[in-house]
């Protein structure tokens, strides 16, 4: 089995995990963007009450134990919050083309048939958006460097859904990091 880079396990408020991010050294794995991902399985209405620890938990061992990965997606956001999964120091497990160039966020939901602009599906979309400006502004990230899991050529599935709009989110983050940053990491499109 490869060997398992663990998980932190913890929750987080859109402002806590702000504070919480600003806290991390990227000293040995630095990420060049951010993929979006949803979890389809589970959808929304199977997890009413967003995730828990044990469910977090379960989790670890489904990609340690049952896929033998060396690591999982780095946040899993509900419309509760915002929990860490693999460290966002070290490169995670989410996206075939991706997985050393980019964090990995899975969205609770399916957003294939879960509406994403109303209901819980918006308080997940805009816990998405928070935790990706807080990214983006630490690591120095543009928000236009954001990809869908979609877009991975290795990828077989329309992860995370038709109803996550790729240009929406990015001018939701960069109007998110224009009111809480300004001043500290310009924005400007990638190269």
């Amino acid at each position: 089995m490869a060997e398992w880079k663990g998980i932190i396990g913890n929750s987080f408020s859109a402002d806590s995990f702000d504070s919480y991010c600003h806290t991390l050294t990227w000293s040995t794995w630095r990420p060049s963007f951010i993929v979006l991902h949803n979890t389809g399985i589970p959808s929304l209405t199977q997890r009413p009450n967003g995730f828990n620890k044990d469910q977090i938990n379960g989790l670890q061992s489904y990609y340690r134990d049952d896929q033998n990965w060396k690591a999982g997606p780095h946040l899993f956001i509900d419309d509760r919050q915002i929990w860490v999964f693999t460290p966002l120091t070290v490169s995670g497990t989410h996206s075939p083309s991706w997985n050393k160039l980019a964090l990995g966020i899975e969205m609770l939901g399916d957003y294939e048939h879960e509406p994403f602009d109303s209901g819980r599906g918006l308080a997940v979309r805009k816990n998405a958006v928070q935790a990706i400006a807080t990214l983006s502004a630490i690591l120095g990230l543009f928000p236009d460097s954001l990809k869908l899991h979609r877009e991975d050529p290795l990828t077989t599935h329309a992860c995370p859904g038709k109803n996550v709009r790729k240009l929406e989110i990015i001018q939701e983050v960069m109007d998110l990091m224009i009111k809480r940053h300004a001043g500290e990491h310009p924005i400007k499109p990638a190269a």
